[in-house]
């Protein structure tokens, strides 16, 4: 006979299945308009809920995630060079430049357009695995002032 695991040890298990496959939603769909009440009722929770329990278990709030993962997209983009910043904007899901610019500068420390003219010089030569990994955005809202660069 196995011993029973206690409820709340069984509740949490699942809850964090259930933030898991928010998160993984959230990598798939970053381009796609998502809210939380979406992802919410996708799971079977509150708006509320999951917005705590996915602080607690991942550091910042589906939204802050989200736009994280929209950056981060938004980066390669920039390097790569062939996109306007509106359409990079667009293209990762943001509806807004002024909102994508705003979040792209606390994460990164740089506007887009700075952006992309200093890692176009900075990443020329360097495999886009290597470049994508060296020039991730800060997660948690915000660059460090003097943030080392690729020179």
């Amino acid at each position: 006979m196995q011993p029973s695991v206690p409820f709340t040890a069984t509740t949490h298990l699942r809850d964090l299945a259930r933030l898991r496959r928010v998160r993984d939603r959230i990598d798939r769909e970053y381009a796609q308009p998502l809210d939380v009440e979406a992802l919410a009722r996708g799971i079977g929770m509150s708006a509320g809920h999951l917005s705590r329990q996915f602080k607690l278990a991942y550091g910042e709030s589906p939204y802050a995630y989200l736009m994280t993962r929209r950056i981060e997209r938004a980066m390669a983009l920039l390097r790569r060079g062939d996109l306007s910043i509106t359409e990079v904007c667009f293209t990762v899901g943001c509806a807004s430049l002024g909102t994508f610019s705003t979040r792209f500068t606390e994460l990164v420390g740089m506007s887009p357009s700075a952006y992309r003219r200093r890692e176009t010089r900075a990443t020329a030569g360097i495999p886009s695995c290597v470049a994508k990994q060296v020039t991730r955005p800060i997660r948690n809202r915000e660059a460090p002032v003097g943030d080392p660069h690729l020179d």
